[in-house]
């Protein structure tokens, strides 16, 4: 049974929603409260897709997210690149000199810190962007704005007083597209393989382990490490890699790679978004 549907974390007009429209156009995006609910929502057959934001390029890693991938049961199937393009939305008819204080999330507050101090408009922390943004139109208040993506002022009737106020205009974040199902089938130039694994208790597993990517030529693009069940001695490892499983080095790799685990699930393989080579030679 297919729903046609992609579900993500946050209200409607959140960056999240933007990625859905901008990855998958043709599909209604579904609002849930939290990333344990878009997961479950894929899992019980009411979304196709989750949307799960994984790393932002100024801020680093989406806090937990690492442990959600593994324990969801779901397969990625394709990763989503989305520029971070901030706007000052306000009641309509509102001019910019009438704003007095900006609502958003904590974190896009600290990216227009330029902007909001040359207009001496006062930072005020909201609980998410488009929660803001919802905010500032049940208020119709013309002295206080809301920071959030440009899809918001759409949803919610508002004005955009100035678009693309980042102070960093190269801000990205990187959205990775899950399914029940995994697609090994794809090819393309650029191919990716994530997965997660726990080392055995030898001394220089990690080390060893990592040889036989270096050694057969396989690039790796990420390599973290987090606790498991809050424990410091129970370390598991997420990576990226450039290939698919069935190329010849990757799969030597692999295999080196399973002499020196306890455990190694690979959690999806699936074409880079062009944004990342775009990104490799500085555009």
């Amino acid at each position: 049974m297919t729903t046609n549907r992609i579900a993500f974390q946050g209200e409607p007009g959140a960056y999240s929603h933007e990625a859905c429209r901008a990855a998958r156009p043709g599909m209604e995006a579904l609002p849930c409260r939290t990333f344990e609910d878009v997961i479950e929502a894929v899992r019980a057959g009411e979304a196709d897709l989750a949307m799960l934001p994984v790393e932002n390029s100024t801020y680093g890693r989406v806090a937990d997210i690492h442990h959600l991938l593994p324990e969801s049961g779901l397969r990625i199937i394709d990763e989503a690149f989305v520029r971070v393009h901030i706007s000052l939305l306000a009641v309509p008819g509102t001019t910019l000199d009438q704003v007095r204080e900006a609502m958003s999330h904590t974190v896009l507050l600290g990216q227009c810190r330029g902007f909001l101090r040359r207009h001496d408009i006062h930072a005020v922390t909201g609980a998410d962007t488009a929660g803001s943004a919802k905010e500032v139109a049940s208020r119709g208040n013309p002295s206080l704005a809301a920071l959030a993506a440009p899809l918001a002022a759409e949803i919610y009737g508002l004005d955009r007083l100035a678009d693309q106020i980042e102070d960093r205009q190269n801000n990205t974040t990187r959205f990775l597209i899950m399914s029940r199902q995994a697609d090994m089938s794809r090819r393309s130039d650029r191919m990716l393989t994530s997965f997660v694994f726990r080392v055995r208790n030898i001394p220089a597993a990690l080390y060893k382990a990592m040889g036989g990517f270096a050694t057969n030529g396989v690039n790796m693009t990420k390599l973290e490490s987090y606790m498991v069940d809050g424990v410091f001695t129970a370390t598991q490892f997420y990576a990226d890699i450039e290939g698919h499983p069935d190329d010849a080095n990757v799969a030597r790799a692999l295999d080196e790679l399973g002499y020196f685990t306890s455990t190694l699930d690979v959690l999806g393989v699936y074409p880079a978004d062009p944004l990342r080579e775009s990104q490799r030679r500085g555009a």
